[in-house]
C-alpha cells in the first residue's frame, strides 16, 4: 500500500485548506503530485487552437470566464477574417464586438483587444513579443495569458499558468495558502522542476476539469489519493 504524505486532513468544507506544511513536506508532496499528473495525463497541452503566437494571444483573452470550447468554436472564423494586428485595432465599430459575443464580456474584450494590437503596431513591428516582461505590459495581458503565450508559441518556460483550477487545486493540494494567482505561481515554482513548469500547469487543469471539480471532487477515482492531504471531502 502506497504511504500517504503529509498530515491527514479532516474536512467536510471544500472552501477549507489544510494545515500549512513544511517546505521539504511539500516539495515530497509536489514531486509526487508532478509524477502522478504525468502518468495520467501524459498528453496534456494547452487546449486552445491556435497556428501563431497572435492567434494564442487572442484566444488566450477570449478565453476568460468562457471555456475553451466555445473560445475555439468562435475562433474558428474568427481567424479566417482577422490575420494581423491591423485587422484587429481597425475593424469597424461593433464588428468585431458581434463576431466575439458569444464568449461572453465581448465589449470589454473587443476593447482590450484593440489597445493590444494597436500596441503591437506601434512598438513591435506588429509582432507579438516573446518576452514576459514585454507581454504583461500589453493593454489587457496579465501574468497568466503572458506565461500561456510564453509557453506554448515560443516554447520558452517563464512560470506556471494559475487559472481557476490551478488555483483551486493548489489549495486542496496542501501545496499553497495563497490565494493571489501571482502569489500562487511563487509558491508552486519553488516546488516544480522548471522543466515541468509548462506540462505541470496543462496537466493541473485537465486534473481540475476531469476529477478534482470546484463543487464535487471525484476523490474515489483520483490518481492523488494518497498525496491529498484533505481527507473526508464528499466523495472521499
Amino acid at each position: 500500500m502506497p504511504t500517504r504524505i503529509g498530515p491527514v486532513f479532516i474536512s467536510c468544507n471544500p472552501g477549507e485548506q489544510p494545515p500549512r506544511a513544511g517546505m521539504d513536506e511539500r516539495k515530497k508532496r509536489a514531486r509526487a503530485i508532478e509524477r502522478r499528473l504525468a502518468k495520467a495525463y501524459p498528453d496534456a497541452r494547452c487546449t486552445l487552437d491556435f497556428r501563431s503566437p497572435l492567434e494564442l494571444l487572442v484566444a488566450t483573452v477570449l478565453s476568460a470566464q468562457c471555456t475553451d470550447e466555445r473560445v475555439n468554436l468562435v475562433t474558428k472564423d474568427l481567424f479566417r477574417k482577422y490575420r494581423t494586428p491591423e485587422d484587429y485595432a481597425l475593424a469597424p465599430p461593433g464588428a468585431l464586438e458581434k463576431d466575439i459575443r458569444s464568449t461572453g464580456f465581448y465589449r470589454n474584450k473587443a476593447k482590450g483587444l484593440r489597445s493590444c494590437c494597436r500596441q503591437l503596431i506601434e512598438q513591435f513591428d506588429g509582432k507579438v513579443p516573446d518576452s514576459i516582461d514585454a507581454l504583461v505590459a500589453l493593454p489587457g495581458i496579465g501574468r497568466k495569458t503572458a506565461n500561456v503565450i510564453m509557453g506554448n508559441a515560443f516554447g520558452k518556460t517563464t512560470g506556471i499558468t494559475v487559472d481557476t483550477h490551478v488555483r483551486r487545486l493548489a489549495n486542496r493540494l496542501g501545496l499553497t495558502r495563497q490565494a493571489d494567482p501571482g502569489k500562487i505561481e511563487r509558491d508552486l515554482v519553488e516546488l516544480i522542476p522548471r522543466s515541468k513548469w509548462v506540462s505541470f500547469g496543462h496537466r493541473m487543469i485537465q486534473h481540475g476539469r476531469r476529477v478534482c471539480k470546484a463543487r464535487r471532487p471525484d476523490c474515489r477515482h483520483c490518481p492523488l489519493d494518497d498525496v491529498c492531504p484533505r481527507v473526508g471531502v464528499e466523495g472521499k
